[in-house]
């Protein structure tokens, strides 16, 4: 069938794209591992069964992720490359969302932000505030860490028991600074705010630094687009929390479909140039 893999091998999942020699999508997966090879093990052999493949029908394999730096050599005899991370999510966000030039924001454990122009990538910079924050702050405030856990409780919270608002502390408005735009988070925790109260906070304090991020690397570049990629783009708040963004400052936020599997994605296009 002569089935290419793209696989991003990161540190906590690891997600699998399937395409056909034509470029047309055969399928997406993503599981969880206890360690990286475990989890690239674990998800090619999902992948196969799932889909009905057996290993000759995949023709090649293209690693990318910060596990591909575990693993050596080509993979059950099938010729295995690997792809830089930046490079992979930069050709994968740009064919996801449909665009030649953007700032690709990719949110994973952390978050790094690319200038990515007809192909030709630049990494402006990176912050360690991410996916893995998230997980980390929630584990010590509600007991969980689990992402999907953590989505669904947050989906219940109100920021009003947790964070500073502007309007809590001034009577006038401007142009970039409305009464509901926050003005410390956590900045306010209320006596009786529930687990679901601090799930929305740290949701909330992750989006808003990533997105104040986003603003100030489109200084640094031409693009006036900005995709996002990554889990977090899954998040309930996501898409109001960039509408914000892009209400006060004239910048667009693009979520593709299937935003997640973006780096992926971009390595399974890298090993189908090839």
């Amino acid at each position: 069938m002569g089935i290419i893999l793209g696989i991003d091998i990161g540190c906590s999942t690891t997600k699998v794209v399937g395409l056909r020699q034509d470029g047309s999508t055969l399928g997406m997966l993503r599981t969880k591992g206890e360690d990286q090879l475990t989890s690239l093990f674990g998800a090619m052999g999902s992948f196969i069964a799932s889909n009905q493949l057996s290993l000759h029908d995949i023709d090649r394999i293209c690693l990318t992720g910060q596990g591909a730096t575990f693993v050596e050599g080509d993979i059950y005899g099938i010729p295995t490359t690997q792809v830089d991370e930046f490079n992979a999510v930069g050709k994968g966000a740009l064919a996801l969302a449909g665009r030649e030039t953007a700032l690709v924001v990719s949110m994973g454990t952390g978050t790094s932000f690319l200038y990515v122009n007809h192909g030709r990538v630049k990494h402006i910079c990176g912050s360690g505030i991410g996916g893995g924050t998230l997980g980390g702050l929630c584990r010590r405030l509600v007991g969980m860490e689990r992402f999907g856990q953590i989505k669904r409780l947050a989906a219940d919270g109100d920021l009003k028991n947790v964070d500073l608002m502007v309007g809590d502390i001034s009577r006038n408005s401007t142009d970039t600074l409305s009464a509901e735009l926050t003005a410390a988070n956590f900045g306010n925790v209320a006596e009786d705010a529930s687990s679901a109260d601090l799930a929305a906070g740290v949701v909330n304090l992750v989006l808003q630094a990533i997105g104040t991020m986003t603003v100030l690397a489109t200084k640094t570049c031409p693009a006036k687009e900005v995709i996002l990629t990554g889990s977090v783009t899954t998040l309930d708040q996501t898409r109001p929390n960039f509408e914000t963004f892009e209400r006060f400052y004239g910048i667009r936020y693009i979520i593709p479909e299937n935003a997640t599997f973006a780096t992926a994605y971009g390595a399974a296009l890298h090993a189908l140039e090839k």
